[in-house]
């Protein structure tokens, strides 16, 4: 969403679950969410490019707002609150993880 002076808003989410994909294989998926646990943001990424320095996976994203999406399930927000925020308490935005 552009915010009318040319920028676009961000939101900071934390990686919360990183998980093989069932079908393809060497696809790793990367779950980012928001400390309260109400947004999230999903990476596909294919499991040879985590090797070298410029594809590391980051603590922390920050994320254009219309990439985001509304977590709807109780329990899933509980849990990527808990994650997000334990991610966030552990480590700076720009560690490796």
């Amino acid at each position: 969403m552009d915010t009318g002076t040319g920028t676009v808003e961000t939101r900071r989410v934390w990686l919360v679950e990183r998980t093989y994909s069932d079908d393809e294989l060497n696809i790793v998926i990367l779950t980012y969410a928001t400390p309260d646990g109400e947004w999230y943001h999903r990476k596909e990424r294919a499991l040879t490019s985590f090797t070298g320095d410029q594809r590391e996976t980051l603590a922390a994203l920050e994320v254009p707002v219309s990439n985001l999406g509304r977590v709807a399930d109780d329990e899933e927000r509980e849990w990527f609150a808990t994650e997000a925020s334990r991610m966030q308490a552990q480590h700076d935005p720009d560690d490796a993880i």
